[in-house]
């Protein structure tokens, strides 16, 4: 090992796993870049619902092998190589109760952290992603070996509105923090939700995304054609709870019922796929909107550069990173006002309407659909590169880590 690079380990509570490729996909995009600078051992538990494996999941990228867990019948241990990230996803049975599940889940974690980081490479700072089981975690460890740890939180949980509560929650999550080398979140409004929790730390700060500046990229179109429809980009994983896509439907039959021309690419897929698609029929959208189902990599970029403007209508969100991805594609953006979307975007990168108003959603929609060709698309990605690129928020962690 290069003594120059440290050894990091990521504790994910998400992570792409093989049940869900998408799943924290952002946290795996940060393990890549620290991967630049420093060599990063991520480990990610998840319990499922029975042992036995379907063949019809895909397996890990690049997988290595499987660790042999004859003696952990519980368990099952998978190890690879992805992106120069040293991997490590444990999957472990679904147990009856809550406290069996804790249990297991402080077992699993800690059996991969000793097969990641023996003595002949030990860690030299853990880093937190998303509290606070793996919080506890993480200081047991600064208490019994004075590692460092920091935390990031990508969770909204803290923002007015949502569920922070319990008294033995709020208890570790603020001693976890309080020890904590420093504290980042994607957003200063995720950063000062926490604080008025009371979750004090000397050194918050707010670390970027990652975007993949290789694979988004902006499409040269034709929109002054005659021909040309104005097409709108959704994407989200379809938690209507949370992404308010009902709330999309019903603006978009707004602008129908006004005659003005377009086309909606809805992408994505989870719990209310379904219901969605069967409210875009009630609302007789048949004809203006389409439903992908899941897209990745450069299936996803392609479809997004294709678009003309993105629409999010979230009730709630901390930093979304297909903004920035819609951004370097050199689209502008029409976003609810919610969580840190406002630190990212003004009137020169689209345009901001409260939530929970499907009037004032349509209306954005339309002066975006008469605007649209205003926008920059260079401007738009320049405003990413600089900061949301690998190496910039490799850089940034590398800091962080010395």
């Amino acid at each position: 090992m290069n003594k120059e690079r440290k050894h990091i380990v990521f504790l994910a509570r998400w992570y792409p796993h093989r049940y869900d490729p998408m799943f924290g996909l952002f946290v795996q995009r940060h393990a890549e870049a620290a991967a630049l600078f420093n060599d990063i051992t991520v480990i990610y538990c998840q319990q499922v619902e029975s042992q036995s494996r379907d063949a019809s999941i895909t397996p890990e990228k690049n997988e290595q092998y499987v660790i042999d867990t004859s003696n952990h019948k519980k368990f099952e241990i998978v190890r690879t190589l992805e992106n120069n990230v040293d991997t490590i996803r444990v999957y472990y049975k679904k147990p009856k109760n809550k406290i069996l599940s804790l249990i297991r889940f402080y077992r699993a974690n800690m059996m991969a952290l000793k097969i990641g980081c023996d003595k002949s490479r030990p860690y030299d700072l853990i880093h937190v992603h998303i509290l606070t089981r793996l919080g506890v975690i993480a200081w047991i460890q600064k208490l019994l070996h004075k590692t460092p740890y920091i935390i990031t939180e990508h969770w909204s949980r803290y923002l007015p509105g949502n569920d922070f509560s319990g008294f033995l929650r709020k208890f570790f999550t603020k001693i976890v923090v309080r020890n904590a080398k420093s504290v980042t979140t994607v957003t200063e409004n995720l950063a000062n939700a926490m604080k008025a929790h009371g979750l004090k730390n000397d050194n918050y700060v707010t670390l970027p995304n990652v975007v993949n500046l290789d694979m988004f990229h902006i499409s040269e179109k034709n929109t002054d054609a005659t021909s040309h429809v104005p097409t709108i980009i959704h994407i989200s994983c379809f938690e209507d709870k949370s992404k308010n896509i009902s709330g999309l439907l019903e603006s978009l039959k707004i602008v129908d019922e006004k005659g003005i021309d377009f086309q909606c690419t809805l992408i994505g897929e989870g719990m209310d796929f379904e219901m969605m698609k069967q409210k875009a029929e009630s609302l007789q959208l048949i004809n203006k909107v389409s439903f992908t189902g899941l897209l990745e990599g450069q299936a996803l970029a392609d479809e997004l550069a294709s678009g003309d403007f993105l629409v999010l209508s979230s009730n709630y969100e901390n930093m979304p990173v297909v903004i920035l991805e819609a951004l370097a594609s050199g689209l502008p953006v029409v976003s609810t006002n919610v969580g840190g979307i406002k630190e990212i975007i003004d009137d020169t990168k689209g345009i901001l309407v409260e939530p929970r108003n499907q009037e004032a959603l349509a209306e954005a929609i339309i002066k975006m659909i008469e605007t649209y060709k205003n926008y920059n698309a260079n401007y738009l990605r320049n405003s990413v590169i600089e900061k949301y690129g690998y190496e910039s928020v490799g850089k940034f962690l590398d800091k962080m880590y010395k």
